[in-house]
Formats: C-alpha cells, structure tokens, sequence
C-alpha cells in the first residue's frame, strides 16, 4: 500500500492564467494582466469589507461617512480653495453629490465659501481650522494602517509600489476621460 501524499501536489510546470473559459489562449494580448483583475477586486473588496475609510474616520474620532471624509480629504490635499467642480472632477463624482456633502460639512463648521477673486459669481470652498484638523487625524490613522500593512517590505519595494500604483492611477484616470470626452 502506497502511502497518501501529506499535502498539496507539486504544479508539474508554470500555471496557466484561467477564466470562465479555461486557459487563455495562445493569442490573447494580455496573458499578463489577465492576473491583475482579481487581484484589484480582492483589494477593492478587502477595502469594502473592511470598513477601512470607517474605521479609519472612528479612529479619528470622526462621525462622518466616506463620501465626506473624500471631500474633506480633496480639500486638505489641494493647494488651493476648490469649487464644487474641481471637487468632484478630483473625487470623480457628479456635482450634485458634492453639494450635498459640502453643505453637511459647512453645518459642521469643518468646510466654508469663501469668494472667488475671478468671478464674483461662484464660490470656493475651503476647509476650516477644525476641517483641516479632522483631515490631518483622519490621514494620520489611515496611513497608519498602511503603514502597519507595508512594515515587513522593504524600503525599495515601498518606493515601487508608490510609483506604480501612482502611474497607474494616472493612466487609468487619463484613459476614463479620453472615453467620456468621445462620448
């Protein structure tokens, strides 16, 4: 009697990428980024179920949600006060949703209007003392997390990761807006 292996088989060569369909096939472009879109739904899921933005904005001590938190957070990274607009174009949401959170935050004195030097007509917002505050406790506790989750890599692959994640953020934005712009 042969005795059963005590774990997994040993692949007998390099594992093919598979999909619904099976294997890709051998003239399929992009073999290798057929990898990547599991693991961009693990990590938007991971970020989903995990409550991170929340639990990040409890940490804070903060009771606001994640469209706010994305308002007051667009604000505390420009370098400038921002209409309505460029708010949404930054966060890549339709207006109407901004204005609600910008006026739940104005009540909460974290943002305010504040005049626009070109055009009497339209308002900037700004975040206040307090909105900064809130920002900065709130991206404190966040890239404390990332902090914790990145600690064991090292210094360069930290470096990449910033790059790339960077660039890919970029082209992916760039390429949406060419789409909508021929729409």
């Amino acid at each position: 009697m042969t005795p059963e292996p005590s774990g997994p088989a040993e692949p007998s060569g390099p594992a093919e990428p598979s999909g619904p369909a099976g294997p890709s096939a051998p003239d399929d472009p992009h073999p290798d980024l057929l990898s990547v879109l599991p693991r961009l739904t693990q990590l938007s899921a991971a970020f989903t179920k995990g409550r991170l933005t929340e639990r990040a904005a409890e940490a804070a001590g903060l009771a606001l949600d994640r469209p706010a938190m994305g308002v007051l957070v667009t604000l505390r990274t420009a370098d400038r006060p921002l209409r309505i607009g460029e708010i949404a174009d930054r966060m890549q949401v339709v207006g109407p949703h901004v204005t609600r959170q910008v006026q739940a935050l104005e009540k909460r004195a974290l943002v305010r209007r504040v005049a626009d030097p070109h055009d009497r007509r339209a308002s900037l917002i700004e975040p206040t003392g307090a909105g900064l505050e809130a920002a900065d406790r709130y991206v404190t506790s966040l890239l404390g997390w990332f902090a914790e989750a990145l600690a064991d890599w090292p210094r360069q692959d930290r470096e990449d990761l910033t790059r790339l994640l960077t660039r890919l953020a970029d082209d992916v934005t760039a390429r949406l807006a060419r789409l909508d712009a021929e729409e």
